[in-house]
C-alpha cells in the first residue's frame, strides 16, 4: 500500500542581509587571498628550482674543466670537496657505465641516473635536468652536462631538494595562516560595513513595520542623498500618498454620510406621515399624492446619490469596451435628454465631428451633468449655448455665474457653493465630468461666459471626423455647484 505524501518540514531561515554581505565578503576576499598565495608559492618555487639549476649546472660546468672530469681522480675525491654535503657527483659512460665519487665514509653514492643523463653521455643532448627520486628515497634535481676531458662521458650531478621542500612547507603553513586570518578579518569587516550600511535599511524597516502596527503615517526622517535615502524619500512619499488618499476616504465618508442624512430623514418623516395616516382622517388624497411624489423624488436622489458614490470611490476604471465615438452626436444626444427636463430653456447647439476613443456611456454621462449644470442654473426662457469644436466643448448658460471663490473648488467632490446648497442636487455631477475627463486624458476648466453666467469647458483628445458613438448611457444625476 503506497503511502501518502511526507509532509514537508520547517523551511529552513533564510540568512540576513548582513549575514550575506559579509559571507560574500569573506568569500571574495578568501578566494583573492587563495589565488595570491598559490601565485606566491609558484613563484617561490619556481625561483628556487632555477636557483638549485644554476647552481647545479655552475659547478657542473666547473667541475667537467677541473680534475672531476678525469675518472680516476673523480674516484678518490669525495663529493664535499664540491662544497655541499647533499649534492652526489658520478661520470656516466655512453654504455651505462657509471664511476662515482666517494663519500667520507668511503662509500660511492650515485645520483639519479636514467635516459636523459644518458643522451647527454651519448651526445644527443648538450645537458640535462630533471627532478628524479635517489636510492635513498629522497628526491634530487639532477643536471648532466658532457664531460670535457673525456669523451663518451656526462658528468651528473644530484642535489637533495630536500630543505628546499622543508622551506616551501613552511611558505605554505604561513600563507594558509596569512590566508586564514584575512578571510576572518574579511568577514568581521563585512560583517561591520553590513551592518553600518544597513542601518537607515533597519530604519526603514522598523518605521513600515511602525505605520503596518499603528497607522501612524508620518514621514521618517531621512539623512544623505545616496540610494538608500532616495530609498527613504520614495517610502515618504508613499506615505504621503497613502495619508492624502486615507484624508480623501474620511473626508468621502463625512461628506456622504452628510448628504445621506438629509434624504433619509425628510423620507421617514414623510413615511411616518403616511403610516399614521392609514385609517385615519385628516390627510386628504392631494395632500397623500404630494407625499407619495415627495417620497418619490426623495428615492430617485437617494438612488442617484448612491450611484455617484459608487461611481466616485473607484480607484480604477470600471471595466468598459473602449471604441471609436463621434463626440458630436453625444452632444445631441445629451442635448435631447436635458431639453425633455427642461421645456422653458432655449439650446444653442453647434458641434464639429470629433472623434474620441472611449466609452460612449461614460461620455455621454459626462456631457449631460455639463449640459444639465447650465440648464439648471440657467433663467427661464434664458438660452444655453453648446459648442464643440477642436474637441473642445463649452457649455455656457445665462445664470448668476460662479463666483471667484468657489472656481477652484467646483470639481471637487460634495463642493456645493453658498446659493447651490438650497437647491436639490449632491454635487457629485461635476466630481464625475472631472473623472471621465481623466480617465480619457482630457481635463475639465470652469470660467465665466461673456454674457456673464457660466463657461464649463471639456476638451478631450481625438481626430476630426465622424465615427459610430455608442449606446447612450444611463441617466446622469444632475450636478450642481
Amino acid at each position: 500500500m503506497s503511502s501518502g505524501p511526507r509532509p514537508s518540514g520547517p523551511r529552513e531561515r533564510s540568512l540576513s542581509l548582513r549575514a550575506r554581505i559579509g559571507f560574500l565578503a569573506a568569500l571574495g576576499v578568501g578566494l583573492i587571498v587563495v589565488l595570491v598565495s598559490i601565485a606566491a608559492y609558484v613563484t617561490v618555487r619556481v625561483s628556487l628550482l632555477r636557483q638549485i639549476d644554476a647552481s647545479l649546472f655552475e659547478r657542473a660546468q666547473a667541475a667537467a674543466s677541473s680534475p672531476l672530469g678525469d675518472q680516476q681522480v673523480l674516484a678518490q675525491i669525495p663529493s664535499e670537496a664540491l662544497g655541499a654535503a647533499d649534492i652526489r657527483i658520478a661520470l656516466l659512460r655512453a654504455d651505462t657505465g657509471v664511476i662515482a665519487s666517494k663519500t667520507e665514509e668511503g662509500r660511492f653514492r650515485n645520483p639519479p641516473l636514467g635516459r636523459p643523463e644518458l643522451n647527454v653521455a651519448r651526445g644527443f643532448l648538450p645537458s640535462s635536468v630533471r627532478t628524479a627520486e635517489g636510492d635513498d628515497g629522497k628526491t634530487y634535481r639532477v643536471v648532466a652536462v658532457p664531460a670535457s676531458r673525456v669523451r663518451g662521458f656526462a658528468l651528473v650531478l644530484g642535489q637533495s631538494t630536500e630543505r628546499t621542500e622543508a622551506l616551501l612547507k613552511r611558505l605554505g603553513l604561513v600563507l594558509l595562516f596569512v590566508g586564514g586570518t584575512g578571510v576572518a578579518v574579511a568577514a568581521w569587516a563585512g560583517m561591520g560595513i553590513a551592518r553600518t550600511g544597513l542601518r537607515p535599511v533597519r530604519r526603514l524597516t522598523a518605521a513600515a513595520e511602525h505605520v503596518a502596527r499603528t497607522g501612524d503615517l508620518r514621514p521618517i526622517p531621512v539623512q544623505g542623498t545616496d540610494e538608500l535615502a532616495r530609498l527613504a524619500h520614495a517610502f515618504n512619499a508613499m506615505l504621503s500618498a497613502l495619508a492624502e488618499a486615507r484624508g480623501r476616504e474620511r473626508r468621502l465618508i463625512a461628506d456622504a454620510g452628510h448628504e445621506l442624512r438629509t434624504p433619509l430623514t425628510s423620507l421617514r418623516t414623510n413615511l411616518d406621515l403616511l403610516a399614521q395616516s392609514e385609517g385615519r382622517p385628516g390627510l386628504s388624497p392631494a395632500d397623500r399624492e404630494a407625499l407619495l411624489r415627495d417620497v418619490r423624488a426623495q428615492v430617485a436622489e437617494l438612488s442617484a446619490l448612491v450611484g455617484d458614490l459608487v461611481e466616485l470611490s473607484r480607484e480604477d476604471p470600471p471595466a468598459a469596451t473602449h471604441a471609436p465615438v463621434d463626440l458630436a452626436d453625444i452632444v445631441g444626444h445629451a442635448v435631447e435628454r436635458v431639453r425633455r427636463r427642461a421645456p422653458g430653456l432655449r439650446f444653442d447647439v453647434s458641434a464639429e465631428p470629433w472623434t474620441v476613443f472611449g466609452d460612449a456611456q461614460a461620455l455621454e454621462r459626462a456631457v449631460t451633468n455639463l449640459i444639465d449644470n447650465g440648464a439648471k442654473w440657467s433663467p427661464p426662457q434664458a438660452a444655453v449655448t453648446v459648442t464643440l469644436r477642436g474637441g473642445v466643448l463649452d457649455v455656457a448658460d445665462q445664470g448668476p455665474g460662479i463666483a471667484d471663490a468657489d472656481l477652484p473648488h467646483v470639481f471637487e467632490r460634495f463642493y456645493r457653493s453658498e446659493e447651490a446648497r438650497t437647491m436639490p442636487g449632491s454635487g457629485l455631477g461635476l466630481s464625475i465630468v472631472k473623472q471621465v475627463a481623466e480617465r480619457h486624458g482630457g481635463s475639465v476648466s470652469a470660467g465665466r461666459a461673456s454674457g456673464g453666467g457660466a463657461l464649463l469647458t471639456l476638451q478631450l483628445p481625438g481626430t476630426p471626423g465622424h465615427a459610430r458613438a455608442g449606446e447612450p448611457g444611463p441617466p446622469p444625476t444632475a450636478p450642481d455647484r
